[in-house]
């Protein structure tokens, strides 16, 4: 068997010396998941959730020339098949990849295929190139299909895709493969150090080789590898489960990699299955299968309920298409020292939130441990998943993953190492932040909420915007944050009715009325968090409410006697008039006169003019306003003096 396995995957050193012998622990560096079967495949992933698989060549290649540094030309070519054990979920895929490492260490399972974390994903200094073989759409990557076939450099993002498939000699026309077919198929993986050009082939077993690439790519790698390199397979499982085997493999430095014997290829083990299950249904009266499968069924149903009451943690429909990493309560006990409450960062609306440090990748992280009192903890734990699990923005904190276990509900997130924005603006801050910071920390926050709005494939609105929710990263750079209260729907769709929730005096007047929480209302809230940070005050106060505030100070001709005086003078005047403005005219309180998320990021950075408003104007009151993004400039927004007894009850 072991000679059998060492003639299906012939390596040639880069240095051309011939290989007469080796054997099988000189030939193979295996980790994670990775491993030889008994019938002498390699099988990457050993069929459990959240798994990583890699097989590298026990050495690094040269791959540069050392007179000039440019790449060498290379050829390999291998045989894969992917399928389930069970099931009818499609799982993840898997990649050939040429990396300076032979573990990859620190990268994620399931989307990540095992090749990066959300850290470096898209660093220049991994220096990995990978010919994706993926079986999952995955929207933060740009997928274009489920299943299709990418050349990555240094990130998931995809130079360049194309779904699975092979071009036909005969006639030119693009036939269709599923990469997840459990049927064998051959890759070819070609670099020309000299035209600078990397192609990549793929087609069915017992189909020859086509002369058009499925991709080409004009590249110069030169400068992306390093002179010594490893050469391999990655693969990864998520919540769902599939079965990655490499049938073949050749590798040729500065020539054509040799062809594999296909003849010689030992079969799949689902086929290996299916003959003996065929043979014993011929040799084995019916009476007695049926039988042993009856009693086989029942016995595994008990098995199966009685294994889900004992089991701690519980899979649920919705984390099957949504939600990020999974992560086991044990990991993350670990990572917060049992909770303790020296981790203990700051107690929230649902729940606490605590600082650790993962056990395997060392990511500092923030847990967030919904409150058993919380009635609508699952609500809001599942909105928080399904939301921010999905956004990638660098203006939004990042969901790395979640645990259930029992009535535990724990999500993790990227550590804010500066905490949350209030803490900088109110009572007695041990630091205040300058105007130039505030400045960028709004900006960062409105470009943030636009993504929300109008960048997404959905709409999310978020339901509770203010400077407790807004956390700074090592660099002081605002992030939004507690997606708790999150609600999504489609572009063009019309948002339901549902309760009234968020915070006092961040509020929209006409949620106590309709009770629809839309991109409008989370744009009255921007507008009171404008007036927080410019102002450094709480919106409600017993001596005034912070609106009305601001908008006597205007009619007085003195509004900048309501900027934070413990900026002093430090401040941008025209920064400072625009931000309180624009405040008021975010926090409206007729929806159909405050403006978009896309008008507000365009006032913020100077691309569009304010419009010309005076105090006296937010008294009018204008019967027939506007419905185009652009008609804000030409409407007379109005703020009645009935504005504190509409915002008080909206509180």
């Amino acid at each position: 068997m072991l000679l059998k396995v060492i003639a299906l995957f012939l390596f040639v050193d880069v240095a051309a010396s011939q290989v007469d012998s080796f054997n099988f622990t000189e030939l193979y560096n295996l980790s994670g998941g990775a491993s030889i079967t008994p019938t002498g495949h390699l099988r990457l992933t050993d069929g459990t959730n959240f798994e990583r698989g890699y097989a590298f060549y026990s050495v690094p290649l040269s791959f540069k020339n050392p007179s000039n540094g440019s790449a060498f030309s290379f050829s390999t070519t291998f045989i894969f098949a992917i399928g389930l054990d069970h099931g009818t979920f499609k799982g993840h895929g898997m990649a050939f990849v040429i990396s300076p490492s032979n573990n990859l260490p620190g990268a994620f399972p399931s989307q990540y295929l095992g090749l990066f974390n959300h850290t470096n994903d898209g660093d220049p200094s991994t220096h990995v190139v990978a010919v994706e073989l993926d079986t999952v759409k995955n929207p933060e990557f740009d997928d274009i299909v489920r299943n299709h076939v990418g050349i990555e450099i240094n990130g998931l993002t995809s130079i360049k895709s194309s779904p699975a498939g092979y071009f036909s000699d005969r006639n030119g026309g693009f036939n269709n493969l599923t990469l997840i077919s459990r049927e064998p198929m051959q890759v070819w993986v070609e670099y020309n150090g000299i035209e600078n050009n990397l192609n990549v082939t793929i087609y069915p077993i017992g189909v020859p080789k086509t002369n058009r690439p499925l991709l080409s790519l004009s590249i110069d790698l030169s400068s992306i590898i390093l002179d010594s390199m490893y050469v391999g397979f990655s693969s990864a499982t998520g919540v769902l489960v599939a079965s990655h085997y490499v049938l073949g493999w050749s590798f040729q430095m500065n020539g054509e990699a040799p062809a594999i014997n296909v003849s010689s290829l030992a079969s799949l083990p689902w086929n290996e299955r299916s003959r003996k299950k065929s043979k014993v249904l011929i040799t084995v009266a019916l009476p007695v299968i049926i039988a042993v499968v009856v009693l086989i069924t029942i016995l595994g149903i008990v098995f199966i309920i009685r294994r889900k009451k004992k089991s701690a943690e519980v899979l649920e429909d919705w984390e099957l298409d949504n939600g990020p990493h999974r992560f086991s309560y044990k990991d993350l006990t670990i990572a917060m020292r049992g909770f303790t409450d020296k981790e203990l960062l700051g107690t929230g609306g649902f729940g606490k939130v605590y600082r650790g440090i993962l056990p395997i990748s060392k990511i500092e992280v923030a847990v967030k441990r919904v409150s058993h009192e919380s009635r609508q903890g699952m609500r809001e734990f599942v909105a928080e998943v399904v939301s921010l699990g999905r956004l990638k923005h660098r203006n939004l904190v990042q969901l790395l993953g979640y645990c259930r276990r029992k009535q535990e509900l724990l999500l993790v997130y990227d550590l804010m190492h500066n905490g949350s924005l209030d803490k900088f603006l109110f009572d007695q801050p041990q630091m205040i932040l300058d105007w130039s910071r505030r400045y960028e920390i709004i900006k960062g926050v409105a470009s943030g909420l636009l993504y929300l709005h109008e960048d997404w494939e959905q709409v999310v609105i978020h339901r509770d915007i203010k400077a407790s929710n807004v956390l700074l990263d090592g660099e002081m750079n605002g992030r939004l944050g507690d997606f708790g209260l999150a609600r999504l729907y489609g572009h063009g769709s019309i948002p339901q009715t549902t309760r009234v929730a968020g915070t006092i005096g961040y509020l929209a007047p006409e949620l106590t009325k309709t009770g629809k929480a839309t991109k409008s209302t989370d744009v009255f809230a921007f507008g009171v968090f404008l007036l927080e940070v410019a102002c450094g005050k709480r919106p409600t106060a017993e001596e005034s409410i912070l609106v009305d505030w601001v908008l006597e100070c205007w009619r007085r001709g003195a509004i900048l006697d309501a900027a934070d005086p413990k900026l002093e003078s430090g401040y941008v005047v025209v920064e400072m008039e625009l931000v309180m403005k624009l405040g008021l005219l975010c926090s409206h309180p007729h929806s159909m006169a405050r403006p978009t998320m896309r008008r507000v990021v365009q006032y913020l950075d100077g691309d569009a003019p304010l419009p010309e408003l005076l105090p006296d104007d937010f008294i009018v009151s204008v019967l027939i306003l506007g419905r185009d993004e652009g008609s804000v400039d030409h409407m007379l927004p109005y703020l009645s003096s009935i504005q504190a007894s509409i915002l008080s009850s909206g509180r």
